[in-house]
């Protein structure tokens, strides 16, 4: 996930795409998994205190997809595992690709 690419700025950018997302906190390395149904699945050393994970998890999906931080919202479930993602600038081929690419 470590390619990077000339994103369209402005009017040509992409609108965003929209994920559901269910976190595993305090896990053995950063990955983004792909489960047995379909769903995604991110896993995080960081550890579910003081917003630390959903901090991990906007840097993670920053860093995945070349964007900046600021276009990663946490849109719902900020206390809770099962989160909703808004990604800004970010088609939904893209994600599908950079996320669920060589993964199980």
């Amino acid at each position: 996930m470590s390619q990077k690419k000339n994103r369209p700025k402005g009017k040509d950018a992409p609108p965003g795409v929209t994920l559901s997302i269910r976190i595993q906190p305090r896990a053995s390395k950063n990955e983004a998994v792909r489960q047995e149904n379909g769903s995604l699945k991110i896993r995080l050393t960081a550890p579910p205190v003081d917003g630390a994970a959903n901090e991990a998890l906007v840097k993670f999906l920053a860093h995945a997809f070349s964007i900046t931080r600021s276009q990663v919202e946490i849109v719902s479930g900020h206390t809770s595992r099962d989160k909703i993602v808004r990604i800004n600038g970010v088609s939904s081929t893209d994600a599908e690709s950079l996320l669920y690419n060589d993964r199980k």
